[in-house]
C-alpha cells in the first residue's frame, strides 16, 4: 500500500501539515524540518499527490511543448530535452503537434494555457503579430526562434555558417550555393542572413537556389536547380533536405563529393548513417530542450524577470565524407 503522508509525519516526528508545507511552501519551513520530512518521504518511496497539491499552490505540476512537426528527426531530440529536465524537476509533459499549420499554434497555446504551468513552443510558424498576440495567454519560452523581448533559445546561426563556410574555402571551393528551406522560417532567414555574411568574409561566391519544403523531398526537388549551376559546393537549410539533394544527384550519376560537395544542418540521427555519411552543422537539440525547462521553471519562480530572458547555444559543424576538395571547375 502506498505511503500516505501521515505515514511520513510519523516517521519524520512532524505533523502532516508541516510535511505538506514542505511540498507546497518549503520556504516558510525551517531546513533541518525540510531535511527530515524529505528523508522519511525518500525511506517510504511517497509521492506528494499531484492533484491535492495542485489546489494547494494553483499549480497543475504540467508542462506543454508544441512543435510543427514530430516527423521531423530535429523534434524529437528537443522533445526528449523537455522531458528529462521536466522529470527531474517533477513535471509532466504535455506533447502537440501542429503539422505545420501556423493557425493551429495559437489555439493550442490556448488551449493548453488551462492544463499546464506554461509551455515551450518550438520552431514556431505563426507572424511576429500573431506570436505577440498570445505571449500574454501563459508563460511562454520560445525554442530556434526569437521575437522582441519575449524569452527564448535559439542557437549560433551565425557562427553555423561561418564554420561551414571556412570549411569549403578550405577545401578550393569558391563557388557555392545555399538550398533554402521555408521562405517564412525565421531559422531560414538567419541561416541565409549567416551565411552571406560569412561566404563574404570568406571570399566565395554565392548562389541562392530558392525556398523549399524542409523535407527530403524539398532537396530532391532542389538538386537539379543545383546541378544546373557551376557550384562545386552546396548548404541545404536542413540535414534532410541535403539527404534529398544527395539521392536526386547519385541518381543523375553525380558523385557527392566528387562532383558536388554537400552541407546540411541539425545532425539528425539519419545524417552519419547515410552514404555518403553528411557533412552537417550540429544543433545540441536535447541541450535546447533542457534548457528551454530551466528557462520556463525560472519564470514561474521569477515571473518579473520575464523580459529579455533568453540563451543562445553554439553550433558545431561535424566533418563527415559529403565534403571534399572542390573539382576542376
Amino acid at each position: 500500500m502506498p505511503a500516505t503522508i501521515r505515514d511520513v509525519a510519523r516517521a519524520a516526528g512532524v505533523s502532516p501539515s508541516t510535511v505538506s508545507r514542505v511540498f507546497t511552501m518549503p520556504d516558510i519551513v525551517s531546513g533541518a524540518t525540510r531535511t527530515a520530512v524529505c528523508q522519511a518521504a525518500d525511506r517510504l518511496a511517497y509521492a506528494p499527490n499531484r492533484a491535492a497539491r495542485g489546489l494547494i499552490t494553483g499549480r497543475t505540476s504540467n508542462l506543454g511543448v508544441i512543435v510543427p512537426d514530430l516527423a521531423n528527426p530535429f523534434f524529437p531530440g528537443v522533445v526528449k530535452g523537455v522531458q528529462a529536465r521536466a522529470h527531474d524537476a517533477d513535471y509532466a509533459v504535455f506533447l502537440a503537434d501542429t503539422d505545420e499549420d501556423s493557425a493551429a499554434e495559437a489555439r493550442l497555446v490556448r488551449a493548453l494555457a488551462k492544463q499546464v504551468d506554461g509551455v515551450v513552443l518550438c520552431s514556431p510558424r505563426m507572424s511576429e503579430a500573431d506570436l505577440r498576440a498570445i505571449v500574454d495567454d501563459t508563460t511562454l519560452v520560445l525554442c530556434n526562434r526569437r521575437i522582441g523581448r519575449t524569452p527564448s533559445i535559439t542557437f549560433d546561426n551565425s557562427d553555423g555558417m561561418r564554420q561551414a563556410a571556412s570549411h569549403l574555402r578550405a577545401l578550393g571551393h569558391r563557388r557555392v550555393a545555399w538550398v533554402g528551406g521555408p521562405k517564412a522560417s525565421w531559422s531560414n532567414k538567419e541561416r541565409a542572413r549567416g551565411l552571406r555574411t560569412a561566404v563574404a568574409a570568406a571570399g566565395l561566391e554565392l548562389d541562392l537556389i530558392g525556398n523549399f519544403p524542409p523535407h527530403f523531398e524539398g532537396g530532391v526537388a532542389a538538386a537539379d536547380l543545383v546541378a544546373a549551376t557551376d557550384v562545386t559546393a552546396v548548404i541545404a537549410y536542413n540535414d534532410l533536405m541535403a539527404l534529398g539533394i544527395i539521392s536526386r544527384l547519385r541518381g543523375r550519376g553525380l558523385a557527392v563529393p566528387d562532383d558536388l560537395s554537400v552541407i546540411g544542418i541539425d545532425d539528425i540521427p539519419f545524417s552519419g548513417m547515410s552514404v555518403p555519411a553528411l557533412t552537417t552543422v550540429a544543433l545540441p537539440k536535447e541541450e535546447a530542450g533542457r534548457a528551454a525547462v530551466d528557462l520556463l521553471l525560472f519564470l514561474l519562480q521569477q515571473p518579473d524577470d520575464a523580459d529579455g530572458a533568453r540563451r543562445e547555444l553554439p553550433a558545431q559543424l561535424i566533418v563527415r565524407a559529403s565534403t571534399g576538395v572542390a573539382r576542376s571547375t
